[in-house]
């Protein structure tokens, strides 16, 4: 076994402490140690992390399920329109250049966790409801296809969409999201594998490793208050995604990003710190 396996079979399991806390992130990162660590071409990077991720999102669908944080006819409506979308959405990732699929991978990383961190002012928990149909249908499809063309949007848009827009209480809505990014990310493996091949063997061992990590993850899931798991999983979100556009964008352009990231970061906290009326602290107590 090498170091470079070793190293990222440890990586691997943040995917699934991801998965089993947060109910995403599990794209985010499967895609970059899989691309920055493993050496898969983006297009497998993208066509593999959707297994891991489907695998290892219905491991931990159990554990959720069984303390009772899943809406099964939100999540199976959401879950087999994002199917649709998803697998469009791999047989057009399947022949798009990979550069281009990794920036708009990051890209869609930022804009919503940047939602993920604001919030949603006056949103009605959904408490013990189901979500309306036709809205989950839209939304699924349109996440869905997301999934399928870049490999991410599993849970960091299924989450915002259930907690933000849908009204569900976070800890549900990660729940629920696990059955949803396991039904999406088999459908858009099925179109990616029309065009793409894979190292199963490496896929398999990461696989696993991720299940192990999900186990953890599901154990912390609901011991964590609500705000801070959605601030902190959109924090994390905006950090790998400006990784992501530093690694891939032509040089000037992405030290330029890191540059940037970090002085809006610097303000940022200047804001939170020291201004009493900064907007960023207005918004989380919205």
């Amino acid at each position: 076994m090498t170091f470079t396996l070793v190293l990222t079979l440890l990586f691997s399991v943040l995917i699934g402490l991801s998965l089993g806390l947060l109910g995403g992130g599990g794209s985010i990162l499967t895609v970059p140690i899989l691309t920055y660590i493993a050496g898969f071409e983006p297009k497998e990077a993208i066509a593999a992390s959707l297994f891991v991720v489907g695998v290892t999102s219905a491991f931990s669908a159990i554990s959720h399920a069984r303390n009772g944080r899943v809406r099964w006819r939100t999540g199976l409506i959401f879950g087999a329109a994002g199917m649709a979308g998803a697998f469009g959405g791999g047989l057009i990732g399947g022949h798009a250049p990979g550069t281009l699929l990794m920036i708009g991978f990051a890209l869609m990383m930022v804009a919503t966790s940047l939602a993920m961190i604001r919030g949603r002012k006056n949103v009605v928990a959904v408490e013990h409801g189901e979500l309306p149909t036709g809205k989950v249908i839209i939304e699924g499809l349109v996440v869905g296809l997301v999934t399928g063309l870049v490999g991410a949007g599993g849970g960091f848009l299924v989450v915002p969409a259930l907690a933000l827009l849908g009204g569900l209480p976070m800890p549900v809505a990660v729940g629920t999201s696990l059955v949803v990014i396991a039904m999406k990310s088999f459908a858009g493996l099925a179109g990616y594998l029309t065009t793409v091949s894979l190292n199963w063997g490496v896929v398999g061992a990461v696989t696993v490793a991720a299940i192990l990590g999900s186990v953890i993850g599901a154990r912390l899931a609901g011991r964590i208050p609500e705000a801070a798991l959605r601030k902190g999983f959109g924090i994390f979100v905006l950090v790998m995604g400006v990784f992501v556009l530093v690694q891939e964008l032509p040089g000037t352009a992405g030290i330029a990003v890191g540059i940037g990231a970090v002085a809006l970061a610097a303000a940022a906290a200047v804001c939170w710190f020291t201004v009493p009326r900064c907007p960023l602290r207005v918004a989380s107590t919205a």
